[in-house]
């Protein structure tokens, strides 16, 4: 997730610990972009999304305690990331992926910005939208890949490195869509208080609805899920898709929430 790293021990350490502590004889690998601990926290924010896909891809591969598959877990940025690993790397299969406060549809908002009409948060929404789709922006700012603008949504499609990639936006890969259909379940955590993520319904795969921006959609009122472009409906259909919301800011949730709703998922 942003601004965290693999192994720090107040976060996705000790959510390594907890869940070792609880499933005797698990495996739990915590992934590393880059060489060290400082390099993977600045990776989260630098490094083109693509290449940390690829290279979680290789790690996989390379482990041969995975061969015959795994459970993933992400934490925000880190829920459509695994996605993406699940979409373009089927082998070793994915089984399971949970996604707990993760931007599916991407964000068009800044964490933390005091209220809808303040004019600080449009100028910088300004400044962000004029540059995020810039080559330049895309490749070397994580979040700008998965910035998603509702008002400018040719340029999205256009020039969005990864998003606009991963969900279809383009052309239907169905690769991708075969790929994401494998899984047994995807899970979708969403955060009730988030005060980080906008808008918030991205954590369950819906966004603003396209040409502005205070609207907004579910998952099922999208084009992506009525033209199934990712065999999500399918999925629905098929009882693989589980939403699951907690009380609580963004990433916010008790040991008690955890072991009771995620930890079978883990199993």
């Amino acid at each position: 997730m942003m601004g965290d790293s693999c192994c720090n021990p107040l976060s996705m350490g000790s959510i390594k610990k907890m869940v070792e502590g609880e499933i005797s004889g698990i495996y739990v690998l915590s992934l590393m972009i880059g060489k060290s601990v400082i390099q993977d926290t600045e990776n989260g924010f630098f490094m083109d999304v693509n290449e940390q896909v690829s290279m979680v891809c290789t790690q996989l591969a390379q482990d041969p305690k995975l061969k015959g598959g795994y459970n993933a877990m992400g934490f925000s940025q880190g829920g459509q990331f695994l996605r993406a690993v699940a979409q373009r790397c089927p082998s070793p299969p994915m089984k399971n992926l949970i996604s707990i406060g993760g931007q599916h549809q991407g964000v068009y908002g800044l964490p933390r910005c005091p209220g809808e009409s303040s004019h600080i948060c449009d100028m910088i929404r300004k400044a962000l939208n004029s540059g995020a789709y810039t080559d330049l922006v895309q490749k070397h700012l994580v979040q700008a890949q998965y910035w998603h603008d509702p008002l400018n949504d040719d340029l999205y499609k256009k020039h969005s490195l990864f998003l606009a990639d991963i969900n279809q936006e383009r052309a239907v890969n169905e690769t991708y869509k075969k790929n994401l259909q494998l899984l047994e379940k995807f899970v979708m955590v969403k955060f009730l208080q988030d005060t980080v993520v906008d808008p918030v319904d991205t954590e369950w795969f819906g966004f603003l609805k396209t040409g502005q921006a205070k609207e907004t959609e579910t998952l099922q009122e999208s084009v992506l899920y009525k033209e199934d472009r990712l065999g999500l409906a399918a999925m629905e259909k098929a009882g693989k898709l589980v939403f699951l919301s907690t009380e609580g800011d963004h990433l916010q949730f008790t040991r008690e929430w955890f072991t009771a709703h995620l930890l079978p998922f883990l199993h």
